[in-house]
């Protein structure tokens, strides 16, 4: 099967916070996107009906958290997907720029970008 994804993926692995309502858990993000997370599947989550949650992770070697609400859209035994649903302002900058220094061509980035926006404006 074909993935056609139309984000830009960056390698990315930080410990990050997953949290919804009154629980929490600790986790790895492996990759992201402007789009969203892979992250590691925490040993003591389960799946319940409500599938959004927040993340919040630091930027590395920096007191720079990013955080944002997101959709649980897949998981298996060892990986959860999720895709941003809302993210504050002050995060969406920092995440664009870790995504800029690590694609390396602002062509790309600016497809990116315009591809988002693109999404949010239907």
């Amino acid at each position: 099967m074909t993935e056609h994804r139309r984000f830009i993926r960056i390698v990315y692995n930080s410990p990050a916070t997953i949290s919804q309502q009154k629980q929490q858990w600790q986790s790895e993000i492996r990759d992201l996107s402007l789009h969203g997370l892979l992250l590691i599947r925490p040993k003591e989550w389960k799946p319940v009906h409500n599938n959004m949650y927040n993340v919040a992770f630091s930027l590395q070697d920096s007191d720079i958290v990013l955080q944002m609400e997101t959709e649980l859209v897949h998981y298996c035994d060892d990986y959860l997907r999720m895709q941003i649903a809302h993210i504050d302002i002050d995060s969406i900058s920092h995440l664009k720029r870790l995504v800029e220094l690590n694609v390396g061509n602002d062509e790309f980035l600016h497809r990116e970008l315009e591809q988002l926006s693109d999404l949010h404006n239907h």
